[in-house]
């Protein structure tokens, strides 16, 4: 069937999935372009795909067609891709693994989605979202992961309650600090842990910090006085994972 109008009910549906709100109500997002299609399709999660009049993408799922206004109207983007397909949420998983990364209100999507990418890059287990990080399933957070989302498992927590559960089953807090901690060339290695970034411009809230075993710092020249909280988690994985 061929979509054409913006009045329709479907149509208008897909539309609010660019909405938190409506994400949250529905368990359902939106991902665009083949290879994110493709990565929630291989993961389980595609419900459906949208695809511009005539396109041909040969999936079974169900389909639905739309002219290229539609996809215009549906999509957040400037210029949208001629396959998009409806995602149910991610289903938590109960075993957390043996390495944990935590972040504490994270706010800029592009960063969330580098970190996914680098958490699977360096195997990390399981990602904890603390309160004030952004939205798991905003569309820039799914893009900047490249389908990452759908191979790592991601949790959302109270941190102030989650971090004492870590303590008792024996993993090694460990908080992140310009300065004032451990190189993180000193650590020695763990093999349960779980490492905290925090927020861009204020670092882990006093709270959190509160909560941590150990702090580390990245080696860097004084001339840098810090890094982008993506950068940053990229290189403490990247070293812990040795």
């Amino acid at each position: 069937m061929l979509y054409t109008s913006t009045d329709n009910k479907k149509i208008k549906e897909l539309k609010k999935l660019n909405q938190k709100k409506y994400r949250d109500k529905t368990g359902l997002f939106l991902v665009e372009g083949s290879h994110l299609v493709l990565e929630a399709f291989k993961s389980g999660y595609l419900k459906e795909l949208i695809l511009e009049q005539d396109e041909l993408f040969p999936l079974d799922v169900d389909k639905m067609y739309v002219t290229n206004d539609l996809l215009y109207y549906i999509s957040d983007v400037e210029a949208p891709q001629p396959v998009m397909g409806v995602v149910s949420k991610c289903v938590e998983k109960e075993t957390l693994g043996n390495r944990i990364l935590v972040l504490d209100g994270i706010q800029d999507p592009g960063n969330l989605g580098t970190i996914i990418r680098s958490a699977v890059a360096f195997h990390v287990d399981t990602i904890v979202l603390g309160k004030g990080t952004v939205d798991l399933y905003n569309p820039k957070v799914v893009r900047s992961s490249q389908g990452m989302i759908f191979h790592i498992n991601i949790i959302e927590r109270d941190l102030i309650t989650f971090l004492p559960s870590l303590k008792e089953k024996q993993y090694d807090i460990l908080g992140t600090r310009v300065t004032h901690g451990k190189s993180l060339k000193e650590i020695a290695k763990k093999s349960k842990f779980a490492i905290i970034m925090g927020n861009e411009g204020n670092g882990m809230s006093e709270e959190v910090a509160d909560l941590c075993d150990d702090f580390i710092y990245i080696d860097m020249s004084s001339t840098c006085e810090s890094l982008n909280v993506g950068v940053a988690t990229s290189i403490i994985l990247y070293e812990l994972d040795k």
